[in-house]
């Protein structure tokens, strides 16, 4: 029987040497980090994971290593996106035979598909896997906008896609979501995700969750035990890190897509969990001057506050 999936799952970023290969020993560490601090699963070669710059040797070695190290404590979700269909297909029956409980998939990027389109892409990978399938509408990165009523029927015709990490920044679209697909579809969040749950959302593709994982579970743990205000508290912090995170990238690439994975591997590395820097042509977090510096700051300070509010409770 398929794994239930609920809470914050954080998009793991990738663990690089110095050299630029990818460090197993240490990624295997993060893992079991994530998983002691309270992450309800884990999600690999997302868009924090660096996917697109890694080869398919890497690919394999990469999941492989995630599913090991997890070792069936949580449940481990695999981003197998392509624009290629085959590949598309390849990867996802790949990740299934690894271990993968799940996989995450964004429609073809760059192309701008049809719905037609987008059905046959879903249709050939639901005919090659048993697994849960994550949909992933990204409409920034994918160049299209998967509708609701398209989630809604990919929902209805396929048993395996059950999850969607809605993406788009429209909170009303998890509303719709429930209202065409009903049961049959888990609405997720990449974004906001309290406001989210208040709509019924169940869970978290939590960036954040890299570096504050124990505070990202906390927010859903608070929340799905009735604790709404303490909930809240949590969101607040998580808010202020996101913003600090945005002020702090120079003014002209305000808008960069890579750099919270950037500032994700320099905070964590300020916290004393490296994992490499990322690969190119993104930059480290210190390429960024001082409004980088700034912001790693801000954010260790409002890390603190995590801290405050845990003594509070144990007070």
């Amino acid at each position: 029987m398929a794994k239930t999936f609920k809470g914050s799952y954080p998009v793991l970023v990738t663990a690089f040497k110095e050299t630029g290969e990818f460090d197993e020993a240490t990624m295997r560490k993060f893992v079991d980090w994530q998983i002691e601090q309270g992450s309800h699963g884990l999600i690999t070669l997302g868009s924090m994971s660096e996917y697109y710059l890694i080869t398919d040797e890497e690919r394999t070695r990469i999941v492989k290593t995630v599913v090991d190290a997890a070792r069936g404590r949580v449940p481990v979700l695999a981003g197998t996106m392509n624009a290629h269909t085959p590949n598309a297909v390849r990867y996802s029956k790949e990740a299934q035979d690894l271990g993968a409980d799940g996989l995450m998939i964004m429609p073809p990027v760059y192309l701008a598909p049809f719905d037609d389109e987008i059905f046959a892409y879903y249709e050939a990978i639901c005919s090659a896997v048993k697994i849960p399938i994550m949909l992933y509408n990204n409409p920034f990165c994918a160049n299209v906008d998967m509708s609701a009523a398209l989630v809604s029927k990919l929902a209805h015709t396929f048993e395996q896609i059950r999850y969607i990490k809605e993406a788009s920044g429209d909170l009303a679209r998890t509303y719709d979501i429930k209202r065409l697909a009903g049961d049959k579809m888990n609405v997720w969040q990449g974004a906001r995700p309290f406001e989210a749950a208040l709509l019924g959302s169940t869970g978290w593709v939590s960036p954040e969750g890299n570096f504050v994982p124990r505070a990202a579970a906390a927010m859903y743990d608070k929340f799905f035990a009735g604790d709404v205000a303490g909930a809240e508290k949590v969101r607040d912090i998580l808010v202020a890190i996101n913003e600090a995170i945005r002020a702090g990238q120079p003014a002209k690439m305000r808008n960069g897509l890579g750099a919270m994975t950037t500032f994700t591997k320099g905070i964590l590395a300020m916290i004393g969990r490296p994992v490499g820097n990322p690969r190119l042509p993104m930059l480290p977090v210190s390429s960024y001057g001082q409004p980088g510096k700034e912001a790693l700051e801000k954010v260790r300070s409002l890390m603190t506050k995590f801290d405050t509010l845990s003594a509070k409770k144990a007070a």
